[in-house]
């Protein structure tokens, strides 16, 4: 007897087609040709040069890279510093019974994360502005002796930068935390105080192991996010294509926007943009390992 469905085996790919088209032209396709195009040169949109490995070979001798990757790994060093341990302790203080209004504290460290980084890098701007900024007219009214041109943004880059992501960031790492918290076992916590442990031992012993996950899982996120550094410093300091004075600002995707888009190569910003999908997906590999070797 036949059977009355026979393009049943067909269906399943009906309802994936919409999937598999989007995933081949907005994801497969630009992978493999930004790996053709790494081993190009471009002369604008339609001249183009094949040079083989030359662009990563070029890469390894760019000053102007290294000091792109100087910059983002002290932009990534100084959030993991800043960013996790304030985080943290706002999870932990609102993680208490006693705290009056936690969740509108909660509410209120949180809503910044719901605004784009470009919005941030507009609003620190005005804040950081030399004559007409809130914190440069802020101290000249406490204090009349104070500059009211102090160059906030040319003199505190990195600052600048960590200040304006802190803002942004700390609030939604702060949501992970207290979700974390409020799944640490109550009976380990209580059998710590009543042996005598105080709230540091209880903290140490008790607390960070069992958050240790997501603390890892935040580490993960902070690091690979850092590296991706672009919209902060390219609004923040637009006058100078994201680079900042002294190119202090330049990270390593503004180095990649401002060569491909800039300077017309294409193929050259494509190799910065493959050594940095290299790096993120070999440091994820190396941390995954790390926190799988502590689970066991």
């Amino acid at each position: 007897m036949k059977s009355g469905r026979p393009h049943a085996p067909l269906t399943p790919w009906v309802f994936l087609a919409p999937y598999l088209a989007g995933f081949t032209l907005f994801f497969a396709w630009p992978l493999v040709r930004s790996l053709v195009l790494a081993t190009e040169q471009t002369y604008g949109p339609k001249v183009t040069v094949y040079v083989g490995l030359l662009n990563f070979r070029s890469i390894l001798g760019d000053p102007m890279f290294w000091t792109a990757v100087g910059n983002t790994a002290l932009f990534t060093a100084c959030s993991l510093l800043v960013q996790v341990p304030v985080a943290l302790g706002l999870a932990l203080l609102l993680n208490r019974p006693d705290i009056r209004g936690r969740r509108f504290f909660r509410l209120a460290f949180f809503s910044p994360s719901i605004v784009g980084l470009a919005f941030v890098a507009i609003i620190f701007g005005l804040l950081l502005e030399k004559r007409t900024g809130l914190v440069n007219t802020s101290l000249h009214t406490l204090l009349p002796a104070w500059d009211p041109d102090f160059p906030w943004r040319e003199n505190y880059v990195m600052i600048s930068l960590v200040g304006s992501t802190l803002w942004l960031s700390a609030g939604f790492y702060m949501v992970y935390f207290l979700a974390a918290l409020q799944n640490v076992p109550r009976e380990l916590l209580d059998a710590a105080s009543i042996d005598g442990a105080g709230s540091w031992q209880r903290f140490r012993h008790v607390t960070l192991p069992e958050i240790r996950p997501v603390l890892n899982i935040i580490v993960l996120l902070v690091i690979t996010g850092s590296f991706q550094l672009f919209e902060l410093p390219y609004v923040l300091y637009n006058d100078t294509y994201g680079s900042g004075p002294e190119n202090r600002a330049l990270t390593v995707v503004t180095y990649l926007y401002r060569t491909g888009f800039h300077s017309g190569d294409l193929g050259y910003a494509s190799a910065i943009g493959w050594v940095l999908t290299l790096f993120l997906v070999g440091f994820a590999l190396v941390h995954r390992h790390l926190t799988r070797r502590e689970e066991t």
